[in-house]
């Protein structure tokens, strides 16, 4: 599989549109002109969404996480 952009504009395709086909069809239309190789790490930057999950992950733990462990280990020794 290859990935391949788009430099010239056709009535289907518009100009810096990325795809990925198979090595005989990307050669075909890359020799024509009308499409050039790209790394594929560009086309998954098209393709896939970027997610925002760290953001989440700060706001949903405690602050003092610390303390609450701390406050576990002296009841364990009292029970004892």
């Amino acid at each position: 599989m290859k990935c391949i952009q788009s430099v010239k504009a056709t009535k289907n395709v518009e100009v810096g549109t990325i795809i990925r086909v198979d090595d005989k069809e990307a050669d075909l239309k890359v020799k024509d002109g009308y499409w050039k190789y790209v790394p594929k790490s560009e086309w998954k930057l098209k393709n896939r969404k970027q997610k925002n999950v760290v953001e989440e992950v700060r706001q949903t733990y405690p602050a003092n996480v610390e303390g609450s462990k701390e406050f576990n280990k002296v009841n364990k020794k009292s029970n004892k």
